[in-house]
């Protein structure tokens, strides 16, 4: 190993510049850090960083190249009560590495001590942070830049999207190159969605408990690396990155956003418990949030939560998103429990993270989808997020399954949904599109499901169903499981056809589930998260084709709709929309919250949705007109409807007014 030179204190991480490498990394309490270096037989090399500038460590290793195994031992205080726990006898992971080697296993020795230091050195079964070159020709590569009134969202795990897909090769099935093949790219544009929000890609980890269980993390959001690709989904570890970068410029070819899904609340390290394998032994008290007694707060569920109100590790996350942006061109984010994101530790829509990507010229101008929830104290923020944020807006999800499956819903609580939920989101100069609206996610029941189980079914993630919501908000139309007589199966379908019509047809932003389209079930397990076989992974053989063909036709009609469209808040007056009843009248006070289930949406003088959530048949009187009803919902022939619409039981239909 070479002398280290001074370096320089940016960027964060290792970077090869050609003739070797520079090292950095954040501390502010460590008195000492050694860099430690491993040989092709795994022998270690340490040597002092030289140089402090601020909380950076750094130094320069000359004529060092892609491929050099590292990791870190930070020597500093151990003192539990004040939230310091330094001990060099652990080898630690660069937090900001771009590839991981090894294995994070149930290990004895990458436990850091409790009351006292554990001195078991950990250097032998600890992962390794590898230096990788990050140079990569983009080829004139261009964001597609959807306008957010046109987006519709389709949320997907790697993996399970194209592990079953028959017609992928099979050695490239549930990677990255699957997720670019011909046939997926060719498969998105028939759908219709413009954007991929991806499950977690960065590289996580299963907790202990799983693995003792023999189950595995599947999705992902248990994060060991946040600026490393996962190298499950790569075809080898060492292409990993070249093999994303290739998919997202093939998928902006296609005209497809990414958007990642990325855990910036807390880290595989889980409670004190836990492995130390990075942030605790490199700085415990300012990457967490310490309570008085030296303990975490766990405001996230998995142990420990991180402070996103430091100022570097402020700057750690922003480099972090920065890097995605940047090297590998992805078009935004969605953020797993972002209210951690907001702490100071009260939540501040100008909290310190919030600021820095308001700030950020790149960052500020890519898509940001926050999850708005956490655990913890104040932790449910819907509709308080900063304004260049959009939301999962849990009100819609929760509201249509009740008006669909429970007809516990009133007309002008369907309508207020319906409308981008403009009691929420209709303040501080944001749009229609801030709501992201969802009947599901890959958090609980599947569509199919919602219409097949009154209860969860999660015995197989090995915690006596304990696990999971039990407010499902679903029916299962008179019988448990996925089977039933010819009018279950009919009932279910309509229920499926008007959920997912509501969802593409409300104003806002619609997230669809991959595999909702297929009539993928997960058998009513509904926190599916340790389940990494056929249970989740999508089955292209059996999906449903007439619901696929619905759901297609169902957006290709939303981008024909300038009021679902164009991003504009609806006024009532102004022509954008009109609420009626069955008989194209105004709905009374008393319709609005004690009517029968019916209505009427008029938007822009020319699209008429009707909406029956009844389960009886009824007629509908149009308003004036000759109106026509659009396929998926009436044949290719468009039938010319005069004045009544016999309209179907719990169904909607859609409708274009002749302009001649």
């Amino acid at each position: 190993m070479k002398k280290l030179t001074a370096g320089t204190p940016a960027p964060l991480g290792a970077r090869y510049d050609g003739n070797g490498v520079n090292f950095t990394l954040f501390s502010a309490h460590a008195q000492r850090v050694e860099l430690c270096v491993f040989d092709q037989d795994g022998n270690e090399h340490r040597e002092d960083l030289p140089s402090r500038t601020g909380n950076v460590w750094h130094g320069y290793l000359p004529a060092a190249r892609p491929g050099l195994h590292y990791g870190y031992r930070v020597h500093g205080p151990w003192e539990p009560a004040q939230g310091h726990r330094f001990n060099p006898a652990k080898l630690l992971l660069d937090p900001c590495a771009h590839r991981v080697a090894g294995e994070l296993k149930d290990e004895p020795r990458l436990h850091g001590g409790f009351d006292e230091p554990d001195h078991r050195d950990s250097a032998a079964v600890a992962p390794k942070a590898v230096v990788v070159d990050l140079h990569y020709d983009w080829g004139g590569d261009t964001a597609p830049r959807t306008p957010w009134g046109n987006t519709v969202l389709y949320e997907a795990h790697v993996k399970g999207l194209t592990i079953q897909h028959p017609g992928i090769p099979r050695e490239i099935r549930g990677t990255w190159q699957a997720l670019a093949h011909p046939q997926m790219l060719s498969y998105f544009k028939q759908l219709g969605i413009t954007a991929l929000e991806l499950m977690p890609v960065a590289h996580f980890v299963s907790e202990p408990r799983l693995q003792r269980l023999g189950l595995s993390n599947y999705w992902g959001y248990n994060p060991l690396a946040i600026f490393a690709l996962d190298p499950r989904y790569a075809t080898t570890a060492a292409s990993a990155l070249t093999e994303f970068r290739d998919a997202v410029k093939a998928l902006h070819k296609a005209g497809i956003e990414v958007i990642l899904d990325v855990v910036l609340n807390h880290s595989a390290e889980s409670d004190l418990e836990g492995p130390t394998f990075s942030l605790r032994g490199i700085d415990n008290r300012s990457y967490y949030w310490i309570r008085e007694d030296g303990d975490y707060h766990n405001w996230t569920g998995c142990g420990n939560t991180l402070n996103l109100s430091a100022p570097d590790v402020v700057e750690y996350a922003r480099q972090c998103l920065r890097f995605w942006v940047d090297e590998c061109h992805v078009d935004g984010f969605r953020f797993d429990l972002a209210s951690v994101m907001g702490r100071t530790p009260e939540f501040r829509q100008d909290a310190p993270l919030f600021e820095a990507i308001r700030r950020d010229p790149v960052l500020s101008a890519v898509k940001l989808i926050a999850e708005p929830w956490d655990i913890g104290p104040g932790g449910y923020q819907v509709g308080n997020f900063p304004p260049f944020f959009a939301e999962w807006n849990d009100h819609f999800r929760d509201s249509m399954r009740r008006f669909w499956l429970q007809q516990s819903l009133s007309l002008g609580d369907f309508a207020q949904r319906f409308a981008a939920s403009s009691d929420v989101f209709q303040r501080n100069g944001r749009s229609p599109s801030a709501s992201i609206n969802l009947i599901t996610a890959h958090d609980g029941f599947t569509l199919r499901d919602c219409v097949c189980f009154n209860q969860k079914h999660n015995e197989a993630n090995g915690e006596e169903n304990r696990d999971g919501t039990n407010n499902n908000h679903s029916n299962n139309h008179g019988i448990e499981g996925l089977g039933g007589s010819l009018d279950v199966i009919e009932r279910r379908r309509a229920s499926l056809h008007a959920l997912m019509a509501t969802l593409l047809l409300s104003q806002g932003t619609p997230m669809l589930l991959a595999g909702d389209e297929h009539g993928h079930s997960q058998r009513g397990n509904n926190n599916a998260y340790c389940q990494d076989n056929a249970l989740t992974w999508l089955d292209w053989e059996q999906a449903n084709a007439g619901l696929t063909t619905f759901t297609a036709a169902l957006i290709h009609l939303r981008q024909k709709i300038p009021a679902l469209t164009g991003d504009r808040w609806w006024q009532e007056g102004d022509g954008s929309v009109c609420w009626l009843n069955k008989d194209a009248q105004p709905l009374s006070a008393d319709e609005w919250q004690h009517g029968v289930p019916r209505m009427q949406i008029l938007l822009a003088q020319r699209w008429l949705i009707t909406v029956n959530a009844s389960s009886e048949v009824a007629d509908i009187v149009l308003p004036t007109g000759n109106w026509r009803a659009i396929p998926p919902f009436a044949g290719e022939d468009n039938p010319v409807i005069m004045a009544v619409w016999h309209g179907p039981a719990h169904g909607v239909c859609a409708f274009e007014r002749s302009m001649f």
